[in-house]
């Protein structure tokens, strides 16, 4: 698949796989991930600060950083409606919004995770041979990090690390039509891809399991799945276990991704998301967005 626009080059594996920086957790040995990421200098709070791992689709202009009245009192770039590269990083979740012992990453965009490249083994798919093809493109699209699809502007992501669990925000506009079909899409796979397997250059097998989740009445349109990805790391059995939703408000979107080796994170992926909407919801209407931590209370 083609890595967006407001991304580094896709990576290629053996045999032309695409190796692609999906959000996951490493291994205490660190043998999981191709690459290592790196807490803010500043050694936490502050999502907004310089040291920023956002992504965004042109060069970003900084969102004002102020008193909480100041806040209230400033617009946002996107007081239009449009989402702009500086509203799509004001859009952004930050540490304040997750609570907890979250630490905003400077490279989410290079994670990636060796338990999720792999072939479907369309043998699986007896009497819906179509059905392996929407599979393949849930795991590529999880290796992208793209699950709706390529954005039509602004982008921008976010990600967070606490012990072995990750998360991963982004925020993007979209095409309406093909936004709608994407999240018709998502709600499809647990029927179609709800038991598959997928086998790795090596030969190795990873058994993946595809549900639906629930996520927060937020936004104008939503979806949730639960992905499970049975198979080996470092010689060891291990199980990576994502939650992911898809949160359409107007044009625009924002994708949640949590989990990792250590299993799920429940309470974080709806923090996530509900601030999220928020954040973006705000953005849109040319507020900016504010933290808001009592809401967990």
């Amino acid at each position: 698949m083609t890595c967006r626009p407001s991304f580094p080059s896709c990576l290629k594996g053996t045999g032309g796989t695409p190796i692609v920086r999906l959000f996951a957790s490493a291994l205490a040995a660190g043998a999981l991930l191709t690459t290592t990421a790196c807490s803010d200098g500043d050694g936490g709070g502050g999502g907004d600060s310089g040291a920023s791992d956002v992504a965004a689709s042109s060069a970003a202009e900084k969102s004002p950083t102020a008193s909480p009245r100041a806040a209230r009192q400033t617009p946002t770039p996107t007081a239009s409606g449009r989402l702009t590269a500086a509203g799509a990083q004001a859009a952004l979740v930050t540490e304040a919004d997750l609570e907890d012992d979250w630490t905003q990453v400077r490279d989410a965009a290079a994670w990636s995770d060796t338990l999720l490249i792999g072939t479907v083994d369309v043998a699986d798919f007896l009497t819906a041979k179509a059905d392996a093809a929407d599979c393949q493109k849930l795991l590529d699209a999880l290796y992208d990090d793209d699950l709706l699809g390529e954005p039509s502007g602004a982008s921008a992501l976010r990600g967070f690390q606490q012990d072995d669990s990750r998360l991963l925000h982004q925020v993007a506009a979209y095409d309406r039509a093909a936004l709608d079909a994407s999240l018709a899409w998502l709600k499809s796979l647990p029927v179609k891809c709800d038991q598959f397997t997928a086998t790795n250059a090596a030969g190795e097998q990873r058994t993946v399991q595809v549900t639906e989740t629930s996520v927060p009445q937020t936004g104008d349109a939503r979806q949730g799945l639960h992905v499970t990805v049975q198979g080996t790391a470092a010689g060891a059995p291990a199980t990576l276990t994502l939650d992911v939703a898809a949160v359409r408000v107007g044009s625009d979107a924002l994708t949640v991704t949590t989990g990792g080796l250590d299993g799920d994170e429940d309470d974080s992926f709806e923090r996530a998301v509900t601030r999220g909407t928020q954040r973006l919801t705000d953005v849109l209407a040319g507020r900016t967005p504010t933290a808001n931590p009592a809401a967990f209370d």
